[in-house]
């Protein structure tokens, strides 16, 4: 080492046999020295912000058209009954529903395929101008004809904006920002949980029910103007690039159409409906004939793998699904379960709903503040407090004098639901490409509709029973809240899958032996 030094001069510094190198070196570290200390440091770079420079415009356009789609879930509910009662047809009140959902499902499934192939922005103006259709449509109904049309096409518009406000994130904002924007979509159910119900069943009592669907116009209108800005900076894809080929292997069925299925998995659900509601003979075939029509429409709908929570995509997939099913399932349950069992007011018995929504938004803006930390530890977290706030609910529901603490269980089940949505959004954009983004939104989507609307299903037949006098109300509560608690045990053991797959390169070489 040291004759090495005294041959190179860039080793060890100093050479012993020539004075004069030694002089220049010396000098160039004296001058290096010098300029770092009059040489002013680099200032650090601006971390990006969804209300910076570029994003201000299309951030409050997305958070007000998720504002407006909620709103329209949260107030449509309230005023139904006298929406439909104003028609003349109570004998149709579940139409309006199911066909809202059946288009939407339509909706995620056209959305994904046409976003992948066209980029964002020409499906985020179709699906804005088709949601305002709908509130059109239902807004000025004059029969339950054009009342169940409108639902019709708000649906489908619901469904296509949904699925490509993913996509306009994941094309039009940086990875880093991608947690905080989640937290904000999240924030825009906050308040039409709050008011939404209120100000639906203040409109449709003391002024006309038609501003349920005609108010919210002017502000898709806003919403769309805000957003058009974020459309622009996305690049459309051009025909000649190969999108659909690099998912063929991700679904069953490649590249083929897939809105077939999704009519598919709207029927199967509304067959499964249309059993709970019934309890007679008839009821099993109605309820053979939706399970077979579901499972053969998300076989094609949903990644291959989903059902055995395959590693990476199809885990987030499945986990949304569980998610959403467990918590929705116990959250349609709360207020029947303070007014029915504990005989607290409605206005009382909904309350713990407000706070799980506080909750929800609250752990959602939290873990947009620390995107680094690993998604699968964020959602298996989550998930074990969605089980804890389930059998909160169903200890509620068994004994007496225990209702004041669905307010605390709500709350821990909200901020649970507030870190795993956020996070498998994240993780699905981590796990999606341009040409198959929109694909993957729709899977996510659906997942969530479909396990919601069965787990919804499940508990609707176990109060019906209850109500019939099978048994007792809170019997049949309580075995739901169970249930879901059994749902949310088996998201926090999925949750580990969550994380990306060995590299395919140490795949490859494990097969082959090669070590």
């Amino acid at each position: 080492m040291r004759r090495a030094a005294q041959l190179d001069p860039d080793v060890g510094g100093h050479h012993p046999e020539n004075p004069s190198i030694r002089r220049r070196n010396v000098q160039g570290v004296t001058d290096s020295i010098s300029d770092a200390r009059t040489e002013p440091a680099a200032p650090e770079p601006t971390r990006p912000s969804v209300f910076g420079k570029g994003y201000r415009a299309t951030s409050v356009g997305l958070l007000l058209i998720v504002t407006i789609v909620a709103f329209e879930a949260m107030s449509v509910v309230t005023a139904m009954p006298i929406v439909v009662e104003s028609l003349d047809g109570m004998a149709f009140y579940a139409w309006p529903f199911s066909a809202f959902m059946v288009a939407n499902l339509l909706g995620m499934v056209v959305a994904g395929e046409v976003s992948d192939r066209l980029g964002p922005a020409k499906p985020m103006l179709a699906g804005l101008a088709t949601f305002a259709a709908g509130l059109l449509i239902a807004g000025t109904a004059t029969t339950m004809v054009q009342l169940i049309a409108g639902r019709l096409v708000q649906g489908l518009g619901g469904g296509v904006l949904i699925v490509v406000m993913y996509v306009l994130i994941g094309a039009g904002y940086p990875a880093e920002l991608h947690p905080r924007v989640f937290g904000l979509t999240a924030i825009g159910w906050v308040m039409p949980g709050l008011i939404g119900p209120v100000v639906a069943g203040s409109l449709a009592e003391h002024a006309h029910w038609r501003l349920v669907f005609l108010g919210l116009l002017p502000l898709v209108i806003v919403g769309a103007v805000l957003i058009v800005p974020g459309l622009r900076r996305t690049r459309p894809r051009s025909a000649g690039e190969a999108g659909p080929t690099a998912v063929s292997g991700t679904y069953r069925g490649g590249t083929a159409a897939r809105w077939p299925f999704a009519l598919l998995a709207g029927v199967g659900v509304v067959l499964l409906q249309l059993a709970g509601e019934r309890l007679d003979v008839v009821a099993i075939p109605l309820a053979v004939a939706g399970v077979i029509a579901v499972v053969l429409a998300v076989r094609v709908l949903l990644p291959v793998g989903t059902g055995a929570a395959g590693r990476g995509l199809p885990a987030v997939v499945l986990m949304r699904g569980l998610a959403a099913g467990s918590f929705f399932a116990v959250d349609t349950l709360v207020p029947l379960t303070l007014s029915s069992v504990h005989g607290w007011s409605a206005v009382g018995a909904g309350l713990p709903l407000t706070f799980g929504a506080l909750g929800w938004s609250s752990a959602s803006w939290l873990q947009g503040r620390y995107p680094k930390l690993p998604r699968s530890v964020v959602v298996g977290t989550g998930m074990a407090a969605v089980g804890v706030a389930c059998a909160s609910m169903a200890v509620i529901a068994w004994v007496p004098g225990s209702a004041w603490a669905a307010f605390p269980a709500w709350i821990f089940g909200g901020l649970g639901m507030g870190l795993v949505m956020p996070s498998l959004a994240v993780l699905l954009l981590e796990f999606s490409t341009d040409a198959d983004r929109g694909r993957n939104s729709a899977s996510l989507q659906i997942s969530d509709a479909l396990l919601s609307s069965l787990t919804i299903g499940f508990s609707g037949v176990l109060v019906a029973a209850a109500t019939a006098g099978a048994f007792r109300l809170s019997t049949a509560v309580g075995v739901i809240d169970l249930a879901m608690v059994a749902v949310a045990i088996v998201g926090i053991a999925v949750a580990p899958r969550l994380r990306r797959s060995a590299a395919p390169r140490l795949r490859h070489r494990a097969s082959t032996g090669a070590g």
